[in-house]
């Protein structure tokens, strides 16, 4: 059924961390000032939101990329992704080991112990797998020790990622997969300053997006994304918001930055588990 209503269009997202309310309320009052006024529900983890979108509980959803790849299986497809943040179209998996280790590149992984973030996380997990076997090196040929210290929340909470990285320094692993914005940390000295390093890098793949059915008319996400793309860095106050939310500004999704992700899930069955 085509959303008619004109009550606030209802945004579901995952309360990874406790800012998350205070980012939404401050969603909440921008668009209060627009044609298309929103409130927002919480979840506690993605397949839940998941459920609650294609089960019309929700308007939009504000996925993480693995959530996003499983509303397109469970709806074969019918459903639309609509925006995202700057920061989620160009998001990489880097594998560090310790400084002065000597790691050149995927192929030192072999026979060697790589500390996994959460089974659910894209960027610590998924696809850093899949970056092996692409490069030849099965489950078989490198020991993984997985950190499932945040299952549910498709590894936004970083927490696994940093399990990974005490991992390595306390010398239970060899080498750890992280995302990007973990890995900005260690460069800008805010965590284990010194004492880890890159080996490799993956290439740029999208990250979150918000998620739509087709039960919200075309009109109805044209006018609500119109008043998204508005939101001005310039604008102080729009700025509180978009920092919190760590953008500077809502850009179009980028599709093809989905299929290493979607061919990774396939490739390892896991349509349905998260």
């Amino acid at each position: 059924m085509i959303r008619t209503s004109t009550a606030p269009l209802l945004i579901g997202s995952v309360a990874y961390t406790p800012n998350v309310v205070t980012v939404w309320e401050g969603m909440r009052d921008y668009f209060a000032g627009t044609d298309t006024p929103i409130d927002f529900v919480l979840f506690s983890n993605y397949g839940r939101l998941v459920d609650e979108l294609i089960a019309a509980t929700v308007d939009l959803a504000w996925n993480t990329n693995l959530a996003y790849v499983r509303t397109v299986a469970q709806t074969e497809g019918a459903c639309r992704a609509l925006a995202s943040r700057d920061t989620d179209v160009a998001f990489q998996s880097v594998f560090v080991s310790r400084a002065g280790a000597g790691f050149d590149g995927l192929e030192a992984v072999r026979g060697r112990r790589l500390a996994l973030g959460s089974r659910d996380s894209a960027q610590a997990a998924i696809l850093p797998v899949q970056y092996l076997h692409e490069a030849g090196i099965d489950d078989d040929d490198a020991t993984f020790l997985r950190i499932d210290s945040d299952v549910g929340k498709h590894g936004d909470t970083g927490r696994s990622e940093l399990d990974a990285l005490r991992a390595v320094i306390d010398d239970r692993a060899d080498a750890a997969a992280i995302g990007v914005n973990t890995w900005r940390s260690v460069t800008r000295g805010e965590i284990m300053a010194g004492a880890i390093e890159s080996f490799w890098m993956s290439p740029e793949y999208s990250h979150c997006t918000f998620t739509a059915l087709p039960a919200l008319s075309s009109e109805w996400a044209e006018a609500w994304l119109a008043n998204l793309y508005a939101m001005d860095w310039e604008n102080p106050d729009h700025r509180a918001i978009l920092e919190l939310e760590g953008l500077r500004r809502w850009v179009p999704p980028n599709l093809d930055g989905y299929r290493s992700l979607f061919a990774a899930v396939a490739d390892q069955g896991i349509h349905d588990r998260w």
